[in-house]
């Protein structure tokens, strides 16, 4: 066993090995495999079969540089995505709890707890009041 084991740590010297964008390829492969078995239509198995091969192209290649370059795009687009899912359960959750209004005269958005009835707003900004409901 150990001598397979030395042969693979061997053969992979010089080569990139395995990245977010790697495990995330070959999860969306197995996802993809999983739905051709579900639905029995035969692109997806072919996809599947593509995308795994593409993740272990980028495995073993020796073009290091290019390979972190495709990684570090794709880890900035998760990051991306990630931030807006963020500010979006943000906003969610701030429109559960309050009522955010707008000031008719500079239009500062303000944010008023929910259920206080009807209130006399004071914008902070131009120092205008005006009634809203909350």
């Amino acid at each position: 066993m150990n001598g397979i084991k030395e042969r693979l740590y061997r053969f992979m010297i010089g080569r990139y090995g395995t990245d977010k964008l790697g495990q995330f390829l070959i999860g969306a492969a197995f996802i993809l495999l999983a739905a051709g078995f579900l639905t029995r239509i035969y692109w997806f198995e072919l996809a599947a079969f593509f995308v795994l091969t593409v993740s272990y192209i980028r495995m073993f290649s020796k073009n290091i540089g290019k390979r972190l370059g495709e990684n570090q795009r794709f880890e900035r687009i998760l990051f991306n995505g990630q931030e807006k899912y963020k500010k979006w359960r943000f906003k969610f959750q701030q429109f559960k709890k309050y009522h955010i209004y707008k000031c008719p005269k500079c239009g500062q958005k303000i944010r008023i707890p929910r259920g206080k009835g009807k209130l006399s707003i004071h914008c902070p900004k131009c120092k205008t009041d005006f009634i809203k409901k909350s």
